[in-house]
């Protein structure tokens, strides 16, 4: 049994989801947090609440923490991954390849592998800095999503990533398959991202969101989707995805944010038409520019070759 809390609610707090106020009070994560909530720990005037429940003015917050040996499921379980590279390793950073299928790190509701383990798996010794599940983590791609992700090996690297993604001096390139033809054909997109009001794991393009800007431009036009290039300003949780859908050509493949099923099924995808193609940074230590890149994998390079040929076969 771990320590138990027992707090007002802080007026800066009040409003917020449970998780989410409590990741500020009690300086965790917020998967953490909500962790604790999922295990019926957490207690406002009494009454057991959930992660999503508001908190409320002049309420008193009862949170019985976790062991600090424990992590309720989300400790890093060394796993090896098939398919991921290390396209870039030194005493300070390790640049990986992800495939499909792998989160970033632990995480509520997922079972799945993660680079995370993944690297510990291979005996890579990471930053401690970060939350317990998340160390060494400096930007994310969905499991949904391949491509390249860089992971911090020093604290000094995890300390100076973390500041280049937050002033937007790193460079994420990623190619993605979209429906339809978007107009223009190059350009910019500036709509706040935010949670959606009805699906927990989605998000939405709403007034009261983060700022979110995504530049694009059309690489190549198909009978019936367009390669785009993609230059993240900022990296808002499923950016591309959400913003793309909401100009009405979402990601081939990606079912969750409308996408057409019946072309998903011709191409044989069964997720998002989405790559980190390139991913270029001021090296921590040396202030050298590293700059790497990767193919698209099996299964979305075979989904363009279907849309580039109309007279394909419809099936894999």
């Amino acid at each position: 049994m771990g320590q138990t809390r027992t707090f007002p609610v802080p007026d800066g707090v009040v409003g917020e989801r449970v998780d989410a106020g409590l990741a500020r009070v009690l300086g965790i994560s917020r998967t953490i947090a909500a962790q604790i909530a999922d295990a019926g720990d957490v207690y406002v005037n009494g009454r057991q609440v959930s992660k999503s429940d508001r908190l409320t003015p002049d309420a008193m917050v009862e949170v019985t923490l976790p062991d600090p040996n424990q992590s309720r499921g989300l400790e890093v379980k060394p796993e090896a991954v098939e398919g991921m590279e290390i396209v870039y390793d030194d005493d300070d950073v390790v640049v990986i390849d992800k495939p499909v299928g792998v989160a970033a790190h632990p995480a509520v509701g997922w079972s799945g592998p993660t680079v995370v383990g993944a690297l510990a798996a291979a005996g890579y010794r990471i930053s401690t800095s970060g939350a317990a599940e998340r160390q060494g983590i400096v930007h994310r791609l969905d499991a949904g999503t391949s491509g390249l992700m860089v992971v911090a090996k020093s604290e000094h690297a995890y300390t100076v990533l973390k500041r280049a993604f937050r002033d937007r001096t790193v460079e994420k390139v990623y190619h993605t398959l979209v429906q339809g033809h978007p107009e223009p054909t190059r350009g910019t997109i500036d709509a706040p991202i935010g949670r959606h009001s009805k699906a927990e794991f989605k998000f939405t393009v709403r007034p009261d969101g983060k700022r979110s800007i995504t530049h694009y431009e059309v690489l190549e036009m198909l009978p019936s989707a367009s390669l785009v290039e993609v230059h993240l300003e900022t990296g808002r949780t499923h950016q591309i995805r959400v913003h793309f859908s909401a100009m009405r050509h979402p990601c081939v493949g990606d079912t969750m944010y409308g996408s057409d099923p019946k072309l998903t099924e011709r191409v044989g995808l069964n997720r998002q038409w989405l790559h980190a193609v390139r991913l270029g940074f001021t090296h921590p230590s040396k202030g050298t520019w590293i700059e790497v890149e990767s193919e698209y994998p099996q299964d979305l390079a075979a989904a363009l070759d279907i849309l580039r040929d109309p007279y394909s076969s419809s099936t894999r």
